[in-house]
């Protein structure tokens, strides 16, 4: 199995805003230091971390929304390190991004059909209502909610149409950036279950970023634990769960809330 994506020593740093002088230029703060791996194609790789673990700001340097400052990306053969947007342009297609707050992402005053259809006619794609409608029903719903605004949907409805707008360019890769943390279990339940879909139905490479191990474990195959933007544990989500290496990923697996009643707190003595 080749691999779709090799990363390779990457780090990224970022103005600190908190600490921008009068004059100058604010002083810079690494997020990420050194991280490096591949995914092979077809495979759904996880990415876990608390809060300012930099896998967000690892997301987004892969789909080279940000600049990595040192390393490479290599997506497919070709280094995207540092590539113009006139070089990015033809490869944007192949690989996509799902938000993780819908309406944020989600043109308000668009129609949901002119949502999915945008980026198709962006790339010149032929029939871009036809592939519209079928990316919807990909993704379980109806044809009709094509007439529909965001604002009429729930979120799980309208996290389905960032699936769909991402899908719709029939891309290689898609990076899902905490897309089920705002959503109930039900509906979470159901997001997870039309990913693992698509990736089969599809061929898809997935990278799928999360806080929460227990969704990681439902959906992936292997799984990189971050902690202050380094990764601190690299292995398949099987072996991972029954023997965790790293100390940070043993904190993270206590942290799963036990679903048994009798281990509640309240019920012990």
């Amino acid at each position: 199995m080749s691999d779709l994506y090799h990363v390779e020593d990457l780090h990224l740093s970022l103005p600190d805003m908190t600490k921008k002088p009068m004059f100058g230029a604010a002083p810079r703060i690494e997020i990420l230091k050194g991280m490096s791996f591949s995914i092979p194609r077809g495979q759904v790789l996880g990415i876990v971390g608390g809060s300012g673990s930099g896998k967000s700001t690892l997301g987004r340097a892969m789909v080279r929304l940000l600049e990595p400052t040192g390393g490479r990306v290599i997506f497919d053969g070709h280094d995207i390190t540092h590539l113009p947007e006139s070089g990015l342009r033809p490869l944007r297609r192949r690989f996509q991004m799902i938000f993780q707050d819908p309406m944020s992402s989600l043109n308000p005053r668009q129609t949901v059909g002119r949502i999915i259809a945008a980026p198709l006619t962006l790339h010149g794609v032929a029939e871009p209502k036809a592939r519209a409608l079928e990316a919807l029903e990909r993704v379980g719903l109806p044809r009709s909610f094509a007439r529909r605004f965001p604002h009429q949907l729930s979120g799980g409805q309208r996290q389905r149409i960032g699936i769909a707008r991402a899908i719709a360019l029939n891309p290689d890769f898609i990076l899902a950036d905490e897309i089920v943390s705002g959503l109930d279990v039900s509906s979470q339940a159901q997001v997870l279950s039309i990913l693992r879909t698509l990736v089969r139905d599809m061929g898809l490479t997935l990278a799928f970023i999360s806080h929460d191990l227990s969704v990681i474990r439902r959906l992936c195959d292997r799984v990189l634990v971050l902690h202050h933007g380094e990764i601190v544990e690299d292995a398949l989500c099987d072996a991972l769960f029954a023997a965790p290496k790293a100390a940070y990923t043993r904190e993270l697996l206590d942290a799963i809330p036990d679903p048994d009643p009798e281990n509640a707190w309240f019920t012990r003595a």
